[in-house]
C-alpha cells in the first residue's frame, strides 16, 4: 500500500515528462495567441485564470485523468473564456463594472480610512506592513493607499508636496476624499 504512494514506474515517469512537455507547449501557444493579458493579474478574472490554468496543468501532468487532450482542451477553454471576457470588458463599461471589483482607498494622505480597511478585511498591521514594504517612512509622506482589484496594495508616497492627478484614481471607491484633502492642503499652503 505505501509503495503506491512513494514509487513510480519508468513508464509513468515517461508519461509525466511527455505530458508536461505538451501541456507546457500548449500553454505557451495559447498565451501567444490570446496575448500577455492572460496572466496579467489586473483583475479578479485574470487572477482566477492564472489559478485555474495552474491547477489544470498540475492535474493533467500528474494523473491519467484528465487525459492529455482533455487537459489541453480545458486549458484552451479557460484561455478562450478569458479572451472573450477581456473583449466584453473593453467594449462595455457596464459589463466591466459588473464583473470587476473596484479599487478601494485605504488612506487619504496620512489618514487611515478605518471603514474601508474593515471592508477590505485588512488590519492596521497589514496596512503598516504594506507601508514598510513601499519604504514609506512616515504618514506625512503618504499621499494615498489603494487596495487594488487584484488584492495588491498600492502605496503612493513622496516627501515633496505635489498635487495628485486625480485621473490615476478613477473608479477608486472614496477617491473624493483625496480631492477634499488636496484642496485642504492647497489652502493651508496658500495661507
Amino acid at each position: 500500500m505505501i509503495e503506491k504512494w512513494i514509487t513510480a514506474s519508468l513508464p509513468q515517469l515517461a508519461m509525466i515528462l511527455a505530458t508536461s512537455f505538451f501541456v507546457y507547449a500548449g500553454i505557451l501557444i495559447y498565451t501567444r495567441i490570446a496575448g500577455l493579458r492572460s496572466f496579467s493579474k489586473m483583475s479578479s478574472a485574470d487572477f482566477a485564470m492564472t489559478i485555474a490554468t495552474g491547477s489544470l496543468f498540475g492535474a493533467t501532468i500528474s494523473s491519467p485523468t484528465p487525459t492529455l487532450f482533455m487537459g489541453l482542451f480545458a486549458i484552451f477553454c479557460i484561455f478562450a473564456g478569458q479572451w472573450a471576457l477581456a473583449r466584453l470588458r473593453m467594449r462595455s463599461d457596464r459589463f466591466s463594472r459588473a464583473v470587476d471589483n473596484q479599487p478601494l482607498l485605504l488612506m487619504a494622505g496620512g489618514e487611515i480610512l478605518h471603514d474601508n480597511l474593515r471592508q477590505s478585511n485588512m488590519t492596521e498591521s497589514d496596512l503598516f506592513g504594506k507601508l514598510r514594504e513601499a519604504n514609506a517612512m512616515n504618514f506625512d509622506q503618504v499621499k494615498a493607499v489603494v487596495f487594488e482589484t487584484t488584492g495588491d496594495v498600492s502605496v503612493i508616497h513622496s516627501a515633496e508636496e505635489r498635487e495628485l492627478d486625480m485621473r490615476i484614481f478613477a473608479n477608486v471607491i472614496d477617491a473624493n476624499r483625496l480631492v477634499h484633502r488636496q484642496q485642504h492642503v492647497g489652502n493651508s499652503v496658500l495661507s
